[in-house]
């Protein structure tokens, strides 16, 4: 069933993370999974012209493709974080622009070359009625890619998720996990030509995977 997502509290939350996640002496990097110098790179995407990154985060990845000539936009729905962005990567020419996905996706008449999320919104919006929506705003032959960590074994859906500790302010969203095999069916059930979802193993045993999923339109 639907959770219901409460933007207004999502946003206070994520201005709260852009707080403390933002360093503005970061350089520009991309990479699909949470461990350095592992795994896949921008390759994933094909030879791009044209990107848009969902749920940006700190924006280097978004800084690193526009650095090689790619035209990047990245959406965040949090105000706080884009206007750090703004400030911190004027250089590479990349544009940043607040927003919530869903909305974001289905008003703009804009397309894409590509569009990705790393550890971004495709794990904190509701797949069924994103990914549609990216689907409705790539290029033909576009490419849309993403990476989250996988669902813990017999958790799957939506599922809640506080901020920080289990103290004070009740801050929170909806993440969404799913076996790749869901997450492929997912994929084609919205248009998509073809889709693949995997596990990406850690260098060392018995550490947190990566789950990567790449569909073509």
């Amino acid at each position: 069933m639907p959770v219901p997502h409460d933007i207004a509290a999502e946003t206070e939350l994520w201005n709260s993370y852009a707080e403390s996640a933002f360093d503005p002496a970061a350089e520009p990097v991309f990479r699909w999974t949470q461990y350095k110098d592992h795994g896949p790179g921008p390759e994933l995407l094909g030879t791009p012209s044209t990107a848009l990154e969902i749920g940006c985060g700190t924006g280097r990845a978004a800084a690193y493709l526009a650095l090689h000539g790619v035209q990047t936009t990245g959406l965040d729905l949090s105000p706080v974080m884009v206007k750090k962005l703004t400030e911190r990567w004027s250089s590479t020419n990349a544009t940043f622009v607040q927003g919530e996905v869903l909305e974001h996706l289905a008003a703009t008449e804009d397309t894409y070359d590509a569009i990705y999320s790393i550890f971004g919104c495709a794990w904190f919006a509701d797949p069924g009625r994103l990914f549609p929506l990216v689907r409705a705003r790539l290029n033909p032959g576009g490419v849309f890619a993403f990476s989250q960590p996988p669902a813990i074994p017999g958790a799957y859906g939506p599922q809640g998720m506080y901020k920080g500790g289990f103290a004070g302010p009740a801050m929170f969203t909806y993440r969404y996990s799913f076996r790749p095999a869901v997450w492929k069916r997912l994929l084609l059930r919205a248009g998509f030509e073809t889709a693949e979802a995997e596990i990406l193993g850690p260098r060392d045993p018995g550490h947190i995977g990566t789950l990567l999923v790449t569909a073509h339109a």
